[in-house]
């Protein structure tokens, strides 16, 4: 299994569209016993808060799911004052410098939309 989330703060690979999570926001992540949370801002988000459960490498953010395939409640505020809220499922790689990346499979609730997104943890 991959090392502890907890305490870590990681950051989008990559910008996606504008309004969205970018390389400017940060989520720091908490784990304790397979359960964890973690708040995010940055960027076009205000705020934003993810919590789910942990089971090995995979982070399933919502018990009911992603479309049948697990996942996880996001919510967050944009600057521009609207709210959007989603599910994703993150599977965690240990990278071979000793950083931890989550590859991200997500779709929005409160929107069209869905895709996928890389995090890494922010170089020391």
């Amino acid at each position: 299994m991959a090392r502890s989330l907890d305490g870590l703060v990681l950051s989008r690979v990559a910008d996606q569209a504008p309004g969205q999570v970018g390389t400017r926001t940060r989520f720091t992540y908490h784990e304790e016993n397979g359960r964890f949370c973690a708040q995010y801002a940055g960027g076009d988000v205000v705020r934003g808060h993810l919590v789910g459960t942990r089971s090995g490498d995979r982070l399933d953010f919502l018990p009911h799911g992603l479309k049948g395939m697990g996942g996880a409640p996001s919510v967050q505020l944009k600057q521009d004052g609207t709210t959007s809220s989603g599910h994703c499922l993150s599977t965690v790689v240990d990278l071979a410098d000793g950083r931890v990346r989550l590859d991200e499979r997500w779709e929005w609730e409160s929107q069209e939309g869905r895709g996928t997104s890389v995090v890494e943890e922010l170089p020391a």
